[in-house]
């Protein structure tokens, strides 16, 4: 069962059953079924599933990085964590390297949490501002990547 990315940022998640469970199905002949659960932006393995899930759209490509990737997102990001009414479309659209925005962000998932820290804290330096709320930056990240893959 794969990772959905849902319209409004958060992530269907497959549930595995625990091993208890495993064995007491095996035990009485049932067959477990498979269970999801929806994980919100800012609550726990939520930054993890949103790395599985893009993962998952590049075929478990690794990301790689580059410089002006990484410049170009944290201006889309800061753009997008500036005006919530901005249409991410629009943003994108005047990004010069789609593609090696999304590789820089994508880059920043992989990381994990403290990566996504550091990033918002690099984008408040480059862009200005105050440093965004890491759970913020992930949805934003994650909005930015589905538009860019769209």
């Amino acid at each position: 069962m794969e990772i959905i990315r849902n319209d409004d940022g958060t992530l269907t998640v497959p549930v595995e059953p625990d091993r208890q469970a495993v064995e007491a199905a095996a035990e009485s002949g049932e067959t477990l079924t498979a269970t999801t659960m929806t994980l919100h932006p800012g609550e726990g393995g939520y930054d993890e599933a949103l790395s599985e899930w893009d993962l998952q759209q590049h075929d478990g490509q690794a990301a790689v990085s580059t410089a002006s990737g990484r410049e170009a997102a944290m201006h889309v990001i800061h753009e997008v964590a500036a005006d919530p009414d901005i249409d991410i479309a629009d943003a994108v659209e005047e990004l010069d390297d789609p593609d090696a925005s999304a590789e820089a962000l994508r880059h920043v998932l992989v990381g994990g949490v403290h990566s996504v820290e550091d990033f918002a804290a690099e984008v408040a330096d480059h862009e200005g501002g105050d440093v965004l709320p890491p759970h913020e930056v992930t949805k934003i990240i994650g909005e930015v990547l589905a538009e860019i893959d769209s």
